[in-house]
């Protein structure tokens, strides 16, 4: 199993960036999936959410109403639309593939983990 991160990069505060995971090497579709992030000296943290349909989501307190996460079964791939960006979202952005079907904020629940996307938001 693979999980391949893309889309981050330098952006300026007030900005956007779509963070992109593709799923390689097994069913993507029966699993929920979520994004995590890991800033400089602290611990991962929750960021967002998906069920394996697409049909539920959750989200981390900060990120709420700015970050939206969605998921394209057909494409093995799952997405963070990421807006309004603030110098504190800076981090590097972790997908992973969750142990069951409902979304999760729990990061004992997911199994496998991409290599990562660095995100920094200047201000």
């Amino acid at each position: 199993v693979q999980l391949q991160a893309s889309g981050g990069g330098l952006v300026q505060a007030g900005g956007s960036l779509r963070l992109s995971c593709v799923v390689s090497g097994r069913t993507f579709s029966t699993n929920a999936m979520g994004w995590f992030r890991q800033a400089p000296g602290k611990e991962r943290e929750f960021v967002a959410a998906i069920n394996w349909s697409g049909g539920s989501t959750s989200y981390a307190d900060p990120v709420k109403g700015r970050f939206t996460i969605s998921r394209d079964n057909a494409k093995n791939t799952v997405y963070l639309q990421m807006n309004t960006l603030k110098p504190e979202d800076t981090a590097v952005y972790y997908c992973a593939v969750g142990r069951g079907y409902s979304a999760s904020s729990y990061i004992g629940e997911y199994t496998t983990w991409g290599q990562g996307t660095e995100v920094t938001v200047s201000s």
